[in-house]
């Protein structure tokens, strides 16, 4: 009976992608795990997904209505319980599929914390100069999508910010071997030609 629902205890091969909000990192994740047979996880999705009167969906909407980040515990928590509902309800195939993460690791100590729980093969760093581009593009999207969380141009830009001082030190857990960087100021046909020209070279 102990192995009809599956388990997984060996690191979780995957593959971080990063980006500034509005960058695309959710549509390139999509993508590459169509082409790939792997899985893209999005966090938004998982902390969009709390129920908003439970104890953690409760918290994380305070600090998403300021722009902040939930703590790293309380994240990394939230996201190992979820990666294992995948597994247990063969959604996710760790021996087969890459872990295309979106969203995680956002700092640093989210980074140390799920050491323990990751092999890192690659990151996949998704590069934008027009900030101001990026706002428009995600006000935009907050009104398709209904996202309350994108409407407000000072959490809009609160957001960018700290993505900007977190990235760097996320980036300097990792060997530089391990990173890639890609202009996303491309269409999103050349951003994805260029990770998947790179990413067909590793030994995944």
């Amino acid at each position: 009976m102990t192995h009809l629902i599956p388990t997984h205890d060996k690191p979780l091969r995957s593959i971080i992608i990063l980006g500034p909000p509005g960058s695309g990192k959710g549509t390139i994740g999509k993508t590459l795990a169509l082409a790939g047979n792997h899985y893209h996880l999005s966090s938004g999705d998982i902390f969009r997904g709390l129920s908003p009167v439970s104890p953690a969906g409760q918290l994380f909407s305070t600090y998403a209505s300021k722009g902040h980040l939930l703590p790293d515990d309380v994240t990394i928590a939230i996201w190992r319980n979820y990666v294992a509902g995948l597994i247990s309800t063969n959604r996710y195939f760790p021996d087969e599929q890459l872990l295309l993460l979106d969203g995680v690791p956002r700092t640093l100590q989210q980074a140390k914390i799920i050491d323990s729980y990751i092999e890192v093969n690659h990151i996949v760093v998704l590069e934008m100069a027009d900030i101001e581009g990026l706002v428009q593009r995600m006000k935009k999207r907050a009104l398709i999508e209904g996202r309350s969380d994108d409407t407000h141009e000072n959490v809009l830009r609160t957001r960018m910010e700290v993505y900007e001082k977190q990235t760097k030190e996320i980036l300097s857990h990792y060997s530089s071997d391990l990173v890639t960087k890609f202009n996303a100021d491309q269409s999103r046909l050349e951003v994805l030609r260029d990770i998947l020209m790179k990413l067909c070279t590793l030994d995944a």
